[in-house]
């Protein structure tokens, strides 16, 4: 009876895989395509090493996936996905909305901010 058990939750790990790689990662959406409760799927993710290193590989395709879709945009000129690809990925050529400030180790206390008020060109 063990090895019957053990042989079902095989295949329904296998389903699963299958059905997060055609939903992309879309947990919910596998869940349902491989008819397999959400507390028996993070379980497994808990307690089956193999089980989850699949999990994340198909994480990393859909991550792909997008990429490559996000890189067609760009080539097509799509304004919006140009400027969300240079805040992410150009941020060490000054296309970030954040400022990344490096210490090498140093402690930072006290950081001071002047802002200017541009100069009132009406007058």
């Amino acid at each position: 009876m063990a090895k019957a058990e053990q042989n079902r939750t095989k295949v329904a790990k296998e389903k699963m895989l299958s059905a997060l790689e055609k939903s992309l990662g879309i947990v919910t959406n596998a869940l349902k395509i491989a008819e397999v409760g959400r507390t028996m799927y993070y379980e497994w993710l808990k307690t089956d090493e193999e089980f989850a290193k699949k999990v994340k590989e198909m994480d990393n395709l859909a991550l792909d996936f997008a990429e490559s879709s996000l890189y067609k945009q760009v080539k097509d000129g799509n304004p919006s996905s140009t400027q969300f690809l240079l805040k992410n990925k150009g941020r060490e050529r000054g296309y970030g909305d954040k400022l990344d400030i490096t210490t090498q180790g140093e402690k930072i206390n006290k950081i001071e901010i002047e802002i200017v008020k541009p100069k009132d060109t009406d007058q």
